[in-house]
């Protein structure tokens, strides 16, 4: 809880991205953020071969192959 009181509800962002200044809580988020504008994308999907700058955005996309949607809406479905 203390973790999360401190990540999530800190106002304070410390982290500066040095290429155009956006402001970051966390670290980590900062440097999935450089990626944007350094083009790295070290996350390859291993079914198709695309990359991502992010295992978060990966993780998405593996979503495609399994069919899987975690995140249904009740009314579409």
């Amino acid at each position: 809880l203390v973790r999360h009181q401190r990540f999530v509800h800190r106002l304070e962002r410390r982290h500066r991205c040095g290429t155009c200044g956006k402001m970051f809580k966390k670290s980590s988020h900062l440097r999935n953020h450089a990626r944007t504008h350094t083009g790295e994308r070290p996350f390859p999907c291993q079914e198709c071969g695309k990359t991502f700058n992010s295992h978060a955005n990966l993780v998405r996309h593996h979503l495609t192959h399994t069919g899987e949607r975690p995140h249904e809406c009740p009314e579409c479905h």
